[in-house]
């Protein structure tokens, strides 16, 4: 995940917000739940929830010239000099391509039950597509086959953000045709995996943040600011290509797989627990997302949405819309911080409140601790599309760790944002959102994209000279909540 802007800030740039404010949202009234305004703490997390811990490629791997894979857009962004902080690359990361068995010996050592990674398009397709790679499937071929020595169940991220250079080359996600090289890609990926027991895959993740951040602003690679009429395109093509890769999946997937998205919705919450202010973000949640999640679970643009973009709104078919929309039987979901919303006389229904310049926040500036998104997030989801399952697929903090004179990292201000989080999520638990699992970001420090190794996410230190790992006093607390099943927060 991450960027270094606010996440109220990310849907902004295709003109969602501007027109966030009409008519409230029928559907989400209609199939909306009649709720009460703050359930009781529950005691602890259902029989078999599953508690597991995420890493991606680029950010972890290393090795990008090993084993025939190709170079990546972030290979090409991250040498661009001024792209990235302290001129940090992902050539080593945490060379996890290397050391991956030693770190799937420390999540066992944790408890951790289940690990959400992602596959390099280039490693398996350097120019993506043509011929496959063996030399990259079989790193994860082995990964697979060492997570289950373990006993951890392994869930594949598909696309991750490491777009093979040569598909940007050719227009990348301006290009339609991108999406049908993805959807080749997950499908040949998908039926090595499963063959091998793989039996969760999330076809992309954070579409609006390598939508916005690649290609609106150009903070993250390839590093383009388009402008509104042809983001807007782009962002259909890479929903397109979300859509194709799903049918693709279950087309060559052996045996029963569980398909679905990470995606990181704006997280409405309301500001008080009133009817009106848990209706009002109700609709945002519909509304601020409506390029996104709200594309992909019901199959339409809003009519807002579309009307906000006028002249600039993206061209699309009936069956295009129907591929997007095919069914899921999994939804992740990335929460980090809460956008605060409260009932509007004004034809929005609803209106996001600006932070006071006081409001608290973990290392990264963007990052508030904010945890009611773990519960409104996932609740909101719920009553609005009543996904069959759903996982927390990200959450967690930066932090400014480091080691102490014993060796220690005691991240205890990371302890106070993964406690509060988890215990929002049992409220969302308690008012029916069926949550399966949780996956803390992130199980390593490691390239935190356009923050370099400046920003530190992991529960596990690691010394990038060294490459030591060193479990955090974060790491020590998320064992004990795993052994407890959350019943010890």
């Amino acid at each position: 995940m991450k960027t270094s802007l606010s996440r109220r800030d990310l849907g902004r740039l295709l003109g969602a917000s501007a027109v966030a404010s009409t008519a409230t949202s029928s559907f989400a009234l209609e199939n909306a739940p009649s709720v009460s305004p703050m359930g009781r703490r529950s005691e602890g997390f259902p029989d078999r929830f599953l508690w597991g811990s995420a890493t991606a490629s680029y950010q972890v791997e290393g090795s990008v010239n090993d084993a025939g894979r190709g170079p990546s857009i972030w290979d090409t962004f991250s040498h661009t000099p001024g792209k990235v902080a302290n001129h940090d690359t992902g050539d080593v990361a945490d060379d996890f391509f290397r050391r991956y068995r030693d770190d799937v010996q420390l999540m066992n050592g944790l408890g951790i039950q289940a690990f959400r990674f992602s596959v390099a398009w280039p490693r398996v397709f350097p120019t993506g597509g043509g011929m496959p790679n063996p030399q990259g499937l079989d790193f994860y071929l082995r990964l697979v086959e060492e997570l289950h020595a373990h006993g951890i169940e392994p869930f594949c991220t598909l696309y991750h953000w490491d777009m093979p250079q040569a598909l940007q080359d050719r227009g990348g996600w301006e290009s339609r045709d991108t999406a049908y090289r993805l959807a080749e890609y997950a499908g040949y990926v998908a039926g090595k995996l499963s063959a091998v027991g793989v039996k969760h895959f999330f076809t992309m993740n954070e579409i609006r943040t390598f939508v916005e951040l690649g290609y609106g602003n150009g903070t993250h690679a390839p590093g383009l600011k388009v402008g509104r009429k042809r983001l807007a395109q782009l962002n259909h093509h890479a929903l397109l290509g979300h859509g194709l890769s799903v049918q693709s999946i279950r087309a060559h997937a052996v045996g029963d797989v569980q398909v679905g998205v990470a995606e990181n919705p704006i997280a409405p919450v309301p500001v008080t627990p009133s009817g009106d202010d848990i209706a009002a973000a109700r609709t945002a949640m519909r509304e601020e997302n409506a390029s996104y999640l709200t594309a992909i679970l019901e199959g339409v643009y809003t009519d807002r949405y579309l009307a906000g973009l006028g002249v600039d709104a993206p061209h699309f078919t009936a069956e295009e819309m129907r591929i997007i929309s095919t069914p899921l039987d999994v939804l992740g979901l990335n929460f980090y911080t809460s956008t605060y919303v409260r009932a509007s006389h004004s034809p929005a229904s609803y209106e996001t409140l600006a932070l006071p310049a006081d409001f608290p926040h973990m290392a990264s500036s963007w990052l508030t601790v904010s945890p009611e998104c773990v519960h409104w997030g996932p609740r909101l989801v719920h009553e609005c599309w009543r996904p069959k399952a759903i996982y927390i697929t990200e959450n967690g903090c930066s932090a400014d760790d480091g080691l102490n004179a014993n060796g220690e990292c005691l991240d205890t201000g990371r302890i106070m944002y993964l406690r509060n989080c988890l215990s929002q999520l049992e409220h969302a638990l308690a008012h029916g959102a069926p949550v399966q699992g949780y996956f803390v970001w992130s199980l390593l420090d490691n390239f935190e994209w356009a923050d370099g190794y400046g920003k530190r996410f992991g529960i596990v230190h690691v010394d990038f000279k060294t490459q030591k790992r060193t479990p955090k006093l974060s790491a020590r607390f998320y064992q004990k909540v795993i052994e407890g099943n959350g019943k010890n927060l």
